[in-house]
Formats: structure tokens, C-alpha cells, sequence
């Protein structure tokens, strides 16, 4: 029997999503650099993590590592590394794409 030609799927994966925002919340930290060095935007910045942190144990359900992410944002000098994609990236890497689609 020849293989059957599928067309790839075009749902998107709850880790696809989750890592799509993972990286638009670590690059959004780093336009908001200036104003967060000054500390006007602090409380935005911890405020987005803590929903940011919400989404993703909603997305791809709790993981170890969105813990210490968490915990680093908090921290002053280590808040601009990209913790989120790491650990969105770290949670979810043995999942296979067809789990958990989002379905409209």
C-alpha cells in the first residue's frame, strides 16, 4: 500500500504557542530594558511575568522548570535572559506535536 500524501496539519500545538509567546514576552524585555533599569516599569514587567507564568502552566501544564524561570525574573540582573523560551523550550521538548492541539 503507497504512503498516503498528507497536507501537514495547521492547528497549532499548545507548545507552539506557548513558545511563540515565551518569545515575544523575552524580546518585549529587552525593548523594555531602559525603563525597567530605571525602575518606572518594574511593576509592569513582574506583572507580565506573573500572567506570562499563568499562560504557560495553562498551556503546557505545570513543569519543574517554569519554577526557577519564575524565580529568576524576579532577580534583578538575571530577569533579562530569555528564562521563559528556556524553560517553555526545556518543558516541552519531548512532547510529541500532535499532543495537546488546540482545537477551534
Amino acid at each position: 500500500m503507497p504512503p498516503q500524501n498528507r497536507a501537514p496539519d495547521k492547528n497549532l500545538t499548545r507548545k507552539n504557542v506557548a513558545l511563540l509567546i515565551a518569545l515575544a514576552v523575552d524580546g518585549m524585555q529587552w525593548v523594555l530594558l531602559p525603563l525597567v533599569i530605571g525602575g518606572a516599569a518594574s511593576p509592569i514587567n513582574d506583572a507580565m511575568d506573573v500572567v506570562v507564568g499563568a499562560v504557560m502552566i495553562w498551556l503546557v501544564g505545570w513543569h519543574w522548570m517554569f519554577l526557577p524561570s519564575f524565580i529568576a525574573k524576579l532577580l534583578p540582573v538575571v530577569d533579562m535572559a530569555p528564562t521563559w523560551t528556556l524553560a517553555v523550550w526545556l518543558a516541552t521538548r519531548g512532547s510529541k506535536p500532535s499532543e495537546a492541539r488546540i482545537e477551534p
